[in-house]
């Protein structure tokens, strides 16, 4: 049996149907029609999905199509109770004495945990402006200086650095958050049409609130923009530029934390009966909790009801201000949103996540929320709080794995060791793995992340620009929201998060790759113009060691995409179809044999 063959069910559109239209989902109370493909050869007698209704097991039996001479696939059909707001299944087969479960991570032939289970959500999904977008992220001090920055004195605590100069990245280095080079808002707007160009359409700064660092993670207020960035006034200017093209622009807010000369810490610190010293975590010592012990960066106590009131909920509440013109922001990306609300026994993070998704949609219906969590996230998306996560667990880790150079010195964020070179199962298996644990939903409304402004960049990692643009070509069609750090277009390295920030070399535009760019620029533009690119399935149909192909199945379309990490021969069995891209010259037969690392899709 070929991977085609086996049975086959994600959660997508094709094979969940609510009842409500197309890519609509349903409400609790509803009965929704799940699908599962099998191939007509399969001797399947019977199948039923199991739900969990209230936490135990209920078992509805579905309805295979009779067979037909000469179709070579069989659907079966059944019906699922919407009955919690996040419904839990998994398909029950039967072959005489052999039964399998196919889950969200696929197919088993022993019992496994719920924790596979598919998922079918309830709650609102992320708005389609999201999920069909292309997000490029943007660090504001190393994008691009407005002639306006000459102009601005450099803040006492600052190391002044020229465009050119090398970034300082050693991490026990104190000058490395400190070292400034000035970017600025004005220099991103005078930049759009290179966003364009790159066929992204959602604009992603980094803070941009004051802090005595060039990271800008360790606010002084939310209250302001930093003038050092041109104040209220560019970035106003920043977000009318955004929308008067089109497009969208999300803020980045840290929750969990502030920094040590927040306006609140301040007062918090200098006097214990000060309303703010509810707003951190205090002992009677007058100690404080901080983020990963940084004492610069003093930790948030969501279980102060008035530090909600000001930071999270409600329309007086920093979350909610930002949306309102004149920056009408579309949405935020909350840095830290794993640790957010958790401390020791303390756990209100889903509260956090509930406040700021309810206080950003009264003031957007179509605002998006997406959380910051550079591991698993099961759990944390599939409800009404964060609309996604940073999908560094579920894509970028597997990714590097499969495409990393061996001599790279690239490791994931914490780990002792540099990333491990896998072979595509492996690939696959992450990939599965994390899909199933997260669902349908989570996975495809995530940032397929090849890299930020904290981790090493995707050419460092990979070691070439062929293999580049085979990564790129993964980011841009698998399932998820592709999230660009500005530079990864042009080629640009970093070995880790800090020298990742290396500016936009602007003035040497004969340093750029620009084939790289052209891949990027043409993958976009495929992405939007395919609907099973933005809100297809995903089907496995085949996996090698240097080579993988999968399917992105639609209603309206299906694509076959294939991507090889080096060259090799042919692959057998994939289905005929007419080439729409490839991320370089190559033979456009599907399945073709090649001398080296390519990406081709094709319509099938």
């Amino acid at each position: 049996m070929t991977l085609l063959d086996q049975p086959h069910h994600d959660g997508s559109s094709v094979y969940l149907d609510s009842g409500r239209g197309p890519d609509t989902p349903p409400q609790r109370g509803d009965l929704v029609t799940v699908r599962v493909r099998t191939a007509a050869s399969d001797p399947i007698d019977a199948m039923w999905v199991r739900t969990t209704y209230d936490a135990e097991p209920v078992y509805h039996l579905m309805v295979g199509e009779p067979h037909r001479e000469g179709v070579e696939t069989r659907w079966w059909s059944g019906r699922l109770p919407v009955h919690n707001p996040v419904t839990h299944y998994r398909f029950l087969l039967a072959r005489g004495e052999e039964q399998q479960w196919l889950t969200g991570a696929g197919l088993v032939d022993h019992d496994v945990p719920d924790a596979f289970d598919f998922k079918v959500s309830a709650f609102p999904e992320a708005p389609d402006w999201a999920r069909d977008g292309v997000v490029y992220q943007i660090f504001p001090d190393r994008f691009a200086r407005s002639a306006a920055a000459d102009q601005r004195p450099t803040p006492d605590w600052a190391v002044p650095a020229e465009w050119d100069d090398e970034v300082l990245f050693e991490p026990h280095d104190p000058r490395t958050p400190l070292q400034l080079f000035g970017g600025d808002l004005d220099g991103v707007t005078e930049h759009l049409d290179h966003v364009a160009e790159v066929g992204a359409d959602i604009v992603y700064t980094t803070p941009v609130f004051p802090g005595e660092s060039n990271h800008r993670y360790n606010a002084s207020t939310f209250d302001r923009v930093d003038p050092l960035l041109g104040g209220d006034e560019a970035y106003a200017r920043l977000s009318r530029a955004v929308h008067e093209r089109g497009w969208r622009i999300l803020g980045d807010l840290t929750t969990n934390h502030t920094g040590d000369t927040h306006e609140w810490f301040r007062r918090a610190a200098a006097d214990p009966e000060a309303p703010e010293r509810d707003y951190y975590h205090f002992d009677e010592d007058g100690r404080y909790e901080t983020w990963m012990g940084h004492l610069t960066l003093p930790k948030i106590a969501h279980t102060s009801e008035a530090l909600r009131a000001r930071m999270v909920e409600g329309p007086d509440s920093v979350v909610a201000r930002w949306l309102r013109p004149p920056f009408d922001l579309d949405g935020w990306r909350i840095d830290v949103a794993n640790m957010t609300g958790r401390l020791g026994a303390i756990d209100v993070a889903h509260d956090v996540a509930r406040a700021v998704r309810r206080t950003a949609t009264a003031e957007r219906a179509d605002a998006w929320v997406i959380g910051e969590h550079n591991h698993d996230a099961t759990g944390d998306v599939d409800g009404d709080g964060w609309h996604g996560a940073m999908n560094y667990s579920g894509f970028s880790w597997p990714v590097w794995s499969w495409l990393r150079d061996p001599a790279s010195p690239a490791r994931a964020f914490g780990r002792p060791l540099p990333v491990p070179r896998r072979d595509g199962h492996a690939l696959v298996r992450a990939l599965r793995d994390w899909q199933g644990s997260l669902g349908w939903r989570a996975t495809a409304a995530g940032w397929n992340i090849l890299g930020s402004h904290d981790s090493a960049r995707i050419r460092t990692v990979v070691g070439s620009a062929e293999v580049h643009r085979v990564a790129a070509g993964l980011q841009f069609t698998m399932p998820g929201i592709p999230m660009v750090f500005a530079g990864d277009e042009i080629g640009l390295e970093g070995v880790l998060g800090e020298d990742s920030r290396r500016p936009m070399p602007w003035h040497r535009r004969e340093e750029w790759d620009t084939a790289t760019l052209a891949t990027y620029a043409a993958l976009a533009r495929v992405r939007r113009e395919s609907p099973a690119l933005r809100r297809g399935g995903l089907r496995w149909a085949h996996v090698g060691t240097d080579a993988v192909a999968y399917l992105r199945e639609h209603p309206t379309q299906t694509l076959l995409v294939t991507a090889r990490r080096a060259g090799g021969p042919a692959i057998a069995g994939l289905p005929a179809g007419d080439l729409l891209l490839a991320t370089d010259d190559v033979d456009p037969a599907v399945g073709a044999a090649h001398d080296g690392p390519v990406l081709t899709i094709h319509t099938v």
